[in-house]
């Protein structure tokens, strides 16, 4: 049986184009070929997280480089802005790193408030904040610049923002906002197979993993900058991912930046208004929505599983019924990377078939 197409939020389609990029050469990591290669990628690339600060590379999830700025920045304590599956899960992971955590925990679906952050780095005692842009669990967009306003008040506390569900389906100023490391994973708007995250560190987060004794080696930014500086990698790289990487990220930059926006954000509302034709409420509020995709509340009334089953056995397409604790509560559907209008309005088409069968 054929393997469907992916509309839930990571890992999403990937285009042939991509694929066959993948099957370059494979070259050693310790010279000419794979330094030309690097370097090859930088420029775009700090163009889609726009920055002028390295982008490094690092074969691993994104959770690799979440965990890793755990161990590279927090001295004294780390406040965890937790709001969904994974900004919880980051607040875990600090404590499993045996470091001092408290969390700013709101419901699942509702976005964190900036003036709740200000109130408790007030309190003292900080040097470290942890948020999910776009938390991929709720489809709840989160207010980045005006969290990153509050954090910057704060001289020495360091923003730390998982952008894995957002980074590159829309603009997210990283030098602007004085994010001090943004991270992402690759097989989400990026459009590539897991297996390579990217990130972005500033000069004081840089400074801060100087102090740190104990930051380990296999995500340490010290280590990661040096090797930057002979684009290289400090460890064996996934060359086949960042092959994939030059041909997404030419690929995006012909279509223009700007255009992939605008077309992350139609995507979205031909989601969204699908959605609001059937009833299907999204959980997040108004205002606080995802543009990479959309998690609706599951009506009483409708067999979640079985819609899901007959939509991918009869049309070879696959939704998310729902993450964590919010699981058949809930179902995700993904307009991230490679969509546009008309593989959206395909998708709706086959929704629309199979869903009167699963109402009661």
């Amino acid at each position: 049986m054929a393997k469907p197409k992916l509309f839930s939020p990571g890992p999403v389609d990937v285009a042939q184009e991509t694929y066959a990029a993948m099957c370059g050469p494979t070259i050693g990591h310790r010279g000419a070929d794979f330094e030309e290669l690097y370097a090859s990628i930088q420029p775009g690339i700090q163009q889609v997280a726009m920055t002028e600060r390295p982008v490094f590379f690092s074969t691993s999830s994104a959770w690799g480089v979440m965990e890793g700025a755990i161990r590279n920045l927090v001295q004294k304590k780390v406040l965890n802005l937790c709001c969904g599956a994974f900004s919880d899960k980051w607040f875990g992971v600090a404590k499993s790193c045996g470091k001092e955590a408290e969390a700013i925990q709101v419901d699942w679906g509702q976005p964190i408030d900036p003036e709740a952050v200000r109130a408790k780095l007030s309190e003292g005692g900080f040097d470290t904040v942890t948020l999910v842009h776009n938390e991929t669990s709720t489809g709840c967009l989160n207010p980045l610049k005006e969290i990153a306003a509050v954090v910057r008040e704060f001289d020495d506390v360091l923003l730390v923002v998982d952008t894995v569900s957002s980074f590159s389906a829309l603009p997210i100023p990283c030098d602007e906002l004085g994010i001090d490391v943004m991270l992402c994973g690759v097989q989400k708007a990026l459009a590539l197979p897991p297996g390579l995250a990217l990130f972005v560190t500033s000069e004081r987060a840089q400074q801060r993993a100087a102090q740190v004794s104990d930051r380990g080696y296999y995500f340490d930014f010290l280590e990661f900058q040096k090797n930057h500086e002979k684009n290289n990698t400090p460890s064996t790289p996934a060359i086949p991912h960042l092959y994939a990487l030059k041909e997404r990220v030419d690929h995006m930059l012909a279509e223009g930046l700007e255009n992939r926006y605008q077309r992350h954000e139609k995507t979205n509302q031909m989601l969204l208004d699908w959605g609001a034709g059937h009833g299907f409420e999204p959980l997040p509020p108004e205002g606080f929505r995802s543009k990479t995709l959309v998690c609706f509340k599951t009506p009483d009334n409708l067999d979640l599983s079985g819609w899901i089953k007959a939509v991918r056995n009869n049309h070879g397409l696959l939704i998310n019924g729902g993450y964590g604790k919010i699981k058949g509560t809930t179902f995700r559907i993904s307009n991230m990377g490679n969509e546009t209008p008309e593989t959206m309005k395909e998708l709706f088409d086959a929704l629309d078939a199979e869903l009167p069968k699963f109402l009661s």
